[in-house]
């Protein structure tokens, strides 16, 4: 296959796992053996984005919806996403990946916060890549969040801008999104990246997220390499 050249790279990749639950029933196995296998491959495409020198790679690990699932499978993910953090946070920080967590903060569990906190901290002045870890997010509620923080500046109506609202998202400071990837064939955003994305290529691979290989992923680049990107001209 012939490679993307550099500057034919996204800056900003966003991936919409899906499919964990779907992977596991079709092989017979456990719904939780999915979302096991989708951490581990979490962490595969995580160190291949970065070799790839992908510069921000957003992943979309918990919905402001995914409540509604039951309280057994959501505390198993809860643990999962605690041990992630946990478990690689200082591998992250010895490559000079900073990680970041978008989403709501009030409703996650206060051990998921705290694995967060440390990690946030531990790899705060890294520069290689941000990985932004996408917990109880969802993109409306990222709005009203940043139409409040707004609010609370005092900031007068003819001083509010599309720069203003964009710099008051959990995003901050980053690239907007150049490519959004959702695995499983499903083919909508889902409350992911609204803002964010609204110049993003979207690309959905009819596989699901622990069948998305590092071969897989350079598929999806290579296809983004190959579009031609307007911007409305």
């Amino acid at each position: 296959m012939k490679k993307t050249t550099q500057d034919k790279l996204p800056q900003h990749i966003g991936i919409m796992i899906d499919g964990n639950r779907r992977w596991a029933r079709s092989k017979g196995l456990p719904t939780f053996t999915g979302h096991l296998k989708g951490i581990q491959r979490a962490v595969e495409i995580v160190d291949y984005a970065f070799q790839k020198g992908i510069k921000v790679l957003t992943l979309y690990g918990f919905s402001t919806e995914n409540w509604k699932r039951s309280k057994e499978e959501v505390s198993y993910l809860m643990d999962l996403f605690a041990q992630f953090v946990r478990n690689y946070a200082s591998v992250f920080h010895k490559k000079g990946i900073r990680l970041r967590h978008i989403g709501r903060k009030d409703r996650l569990p206060p051990k998921v916060m705290k694995e967060i906190r440390k990690a946030e901290e531990l790899t705060k002045k890294n520069s290689g890549m941000v990985l932004n870890v996408a917990l109880d997010y969802g993109g409306r509620d990222e709005i009203v969040r940043a139409v409040k923080k707004i609010i609370k500046q005092g900031i007068p109506e003819e001083q509010i801008t599309e720069k203003l609202i964009l710099e008051n998202l959990d995003t901050n400071g980053l690239p907007d999104v150049d490519l959004v990837i959702r695995t499983s064939g499903e083919m909508r955003l889902s409350n992911f990246l609204p803002l964010q994305s609204t110049y993003a290529e979207l690309y959905f691979p009819k596989i699901y997220w622990p069948d998305f290989t590092p071969q897989q992923f350079d598929i999806a680049l290579e296809e983004f390499a190959h579009r031609q990107r307007r911007f409305g001209k």
